[in-house]
């Protein structure tokens, strides 16, 4: 089994659903091939790259994959859920509002350096929205990502103003 970290975000409702309902549509999606499944509290944040846009709700979810799936297979499988609500990369403004966004974070100790995916991800250092619920659902004892090294990328990021809306501990 290989320990994925993923990011999720939302700015826009689709469909009638608000960004936390799209939100929890993806984590169900995501829990059908993810095992351990664990999901930080959401968080409200500002909109970074492209500010001219509503404030994005974010978490972190983490979980194992099998050894079958590699990470260009879980990509294909996130971005199937990605248009199954509502996303279209090829309508949408770079960095802007988007239904839902899945990023993968971390896949394993594996770095992956192709035009369409990159592993770690290489924003990860900068974002705030992305490093405090991950340190929020890491175990103390995880081995393919040292708390340390968050903790750093945090203090150098800083919270960036993120806001705990609320823990979603019913959030599945």
């Amino acid at each position: 089994m290989i320990p994925v970290v993923l990011g999720i975000g939302s700015n826009r409702e689709w469909n009638k659903m608000s960004s936390l309902q799209l939100m929890e549509n993806a984590c169900r999606q995501l829990k059908v091939f993810l095992s351990d499944f664990k999901i930080s509290s959401v968080y409200k944040t500002k909109p970074m790259y492209y500010e001219n846009q509503n404030d994005f709700y974010n978490m972190v979810v983490s979980g194992f994959v099998t050894e079958d799936i590699s990470p260009q297979i879980l990509l294909e499988k996130i971005h199937k859920i990605e248009e199954s609500l509502g996303r279209n990369r090829s309508k949408e403004i770079r960095n802007g509002p988007r239904s839902i966004d899945i990023d993968i974070e971390f896949f394993g100790t594996m770095s992956v350096n192709e035009k369409d995916l990159q592993i770690p991800h290489p924003k990860l250092k900068e974002r705030a929205f992305v490093l405090v619920p991950l340190l929020e659902i890491l175990d103390e004892n995880a081995d393919f990502i040292k708390r340390e090294y968050l903790l750093g990328l945090l203090k150098t990021t800083g919270d960036s103003g993120i806001e705990k809306i609320f823990s979603t501990v019913n959030f599945s």
